[in-house]
């Protein structure tokens, strides 16, 4: 067994990449993704899934959701715990690199957190030239916000519960170009599918204070086409479907999104 040793600034800063990529109720020591991180650093699976929770007792968002975490956690969390969130635009590529580097990713591969599989190297398929171009900064970031925000909605459209990843998009509630500081914030983030993704970012559809699907007036005015009302209609007025132990998004972002379209 390993021995008992003190946590690390470089173990801390990829554990709170992991944190925000599992909800409260999957740290837990049978987790396959606890379980390879604790191979890598050489320790427990219970050691590993106790400090997530010390973690998750720093969490606003999950306070919010009357979610405690776990009393103990030490100075140095506190202090990474700020750290990192003071600073997303930086500290998040950090940590994906070193997430990578621990689980010896290839340069092509993304990092996936899966809760049957674990940690999981996934090679997509080549999406173009744009891709090129995309500095690895950024492509870090994107892609630790698409795996944390799937994640905090289980892997499903908060609208229509499509389970089928390729289909999905990580939407920004505020725009990723107009706020830079938001970017990588979870609670700046909705699963939907490809289609409500387009259509949120139309301004075609919003969500209200309870987090209720809302229609625009442009959208209605459409009908009747049985798409609209197989895809939309039949979805207005339900609430985001999110897990009982996710963060929820936040209703200020939500609230600017309503203006900025004015539905």
């Amino acid at each position: 067994m390993p021995a008992r040793k003190n946590w690390t600034r470089h173990e801390l800063l990829i554990l709170l990449n992991v944190y925000h990529k599992m909800r409260f109720g999957q740290m837990h020591e049978r987790n396959p993704a606890i379980i390879t991180l604790a191979k890598r650093f050489e320790r427990t699976p219970g050691s590993v899934a106790m400090k997530l929770c010390n973690l998750a007792s720093l969490d606003p968002a999950l306070k919010l959701r009357g979610i405690k975490g776990l009393s103990g956690a030490s100075k140095l969390d506190e202090s990474m715990w700020t750290e990192f969130h003071a600073h997303l635009d930086e500290t998040v590529p950090a940590s994906e690199e070193a997430l990578r580097t621990l689980v010896k990713a290839s340069e092509d591969a993304e990092v996936q957190i899966q809760p049957k599989k674990g940690i999981h190297l996934v090679k997509p398929p080549p999406s173009g030239p744009t891709d090129v171009i995309v500095n690895v900064k950024v492509r870090r970031g994107q892609e630790y916000f698409r795996s944390a925000v799937l994640n905090n909605f289980g892997g499903r459209c908060g609208v229509s519960q499509l389970g089928v990843p390729e289909l999905l998009i990580a939407s920004h509630i505020l725009p990723w170009g107009s706020h830079v500081s938001e970017r990588l914030n979870v609670r700046n983030g909705l699963c939907l599918s490809r289609l409500h993704d387009a259509a949120f970012d139309r301004g075609l559809i919003t969500f209200d204070d309870e987090l209720r699907l809302v229609l625009s007036k442009r959208l209605k005015g459409e009908l009747p086409q049985r798409c609209i009302e197989d895809n939309f209609v039949k979805h207005e007025g339900q609430m985001l479907s999110l897990p009982e132990d996710a963060v929820l998004p936040d209703p200020s972002f939500l609230s600017e999104h309503r203006q900025k379209w004015k539905t």
